[in-house]
């Protein structure tokens, strides 16, 4: 029922936007459709948000996952009861689980940093509540967890800015090197390329990234590189965790 159009995605707008009101556009088998969403939508290693939908009587419906349409254009939220609860045009109230969303906020900056210190080609990440990991093409390089928790922790305790800016498809082609992952590109053909930069005029680092993540490097807190693991001739697998190194 109903049409699924292109959804706003207002967490690339704020990221901190734990609660927004949205109008349903589409009802699909375990799932529903807004104009606009807080919700941010499963994709380059980031989870999909869990939460809740606000109707204007007052019930709650619990949104379980959040992901992309197949066509990638639009975002689904995945809920536990019957779509059909919701009607097409009705206005509901989205509520993200703040803290979970928070804290994957501070592992993704975290992981953007981790590539700053090891500025190698990245095969593989996903971003975690507990834990997140980062596999780099190391090609022959050797790292010490302790000295490159120590890395990391100066540019989190030096307090650098993270921002956005946008790109041409163009200017991206001209400066290939900022894509840091080595197996996928930034989608092209959909107008300009979403820049997450840290560090004043983007001195520390940038890249392309649709995720979510802090405002400042001091709000990513004590983290720690748990494990270092071979995964390959030159794969490795590096494991962040919140906290200070045991």
């Amino acid at each position: 029922m109903g049409k699924l159009n292109h959804t706003r995605k207002a967490f690339l707008e704020d990221a901190y936007l734990s609660a927004l009101e949205a109008k349903v556009i589409a009802i699909e088998e375990g799932g529903i459709g807004l104009d606009a969403t807080n919700f941010y939508a499963n994709s380059g290693g980031q989870p999909g948000d869990i939460g809740h939908f606000e109707l204007l009587n007052g019930s709650m419906i619990a949104v379980t996952n959040t992901v992309y349409s197949k066509d990638k254009k639009s975002i689904i939220h995945c809920v536990e009861v019957n779509a059909s609860a919701v009607k097409i045009d009705e206005k509901i109230i989205c509520h993200i689980d703040w803290e979970r969303r928070y804290k994957l906020m501070q592992m993704h900056s975290a992981c953007h940093l981790l590539s700053v210190v090891c500025p190698f080609p990245i095969t593989s990440a996903n971003v975690g509540v507990d834990e997140s990991r980062v596999d780099f093409d190391l090609q022959g390089a050797s790292f010490d967890k302790q000295e490159v928790t120590e890395k990391l922790m100066a540019l989190v305790t030096d307090n650098h800015p993270i921002f956005t800016r946008l790109i041409t498809e163009n200017e991206l082609l001209a400066n290939p090197k900022i894509v840091k992952s080595k197996n996928v590109k930034p989608p092209m053909g959909d107008g300009d390329i979403r820049l997450v930069c840290i560090g004043e005029d983007a001195s520390i680092d940038s890249q392309p990234c649709g995720g979510t993540h802090v405002s400042e490097t001091k709000e990513i807190g004590d983290i720690h590189i748990g494990k270092i693991e071979n995964k390959g001739k030159e794969n490795r697998r590096f494991r962040i965790r919140f906290g200070k190194q045991p």
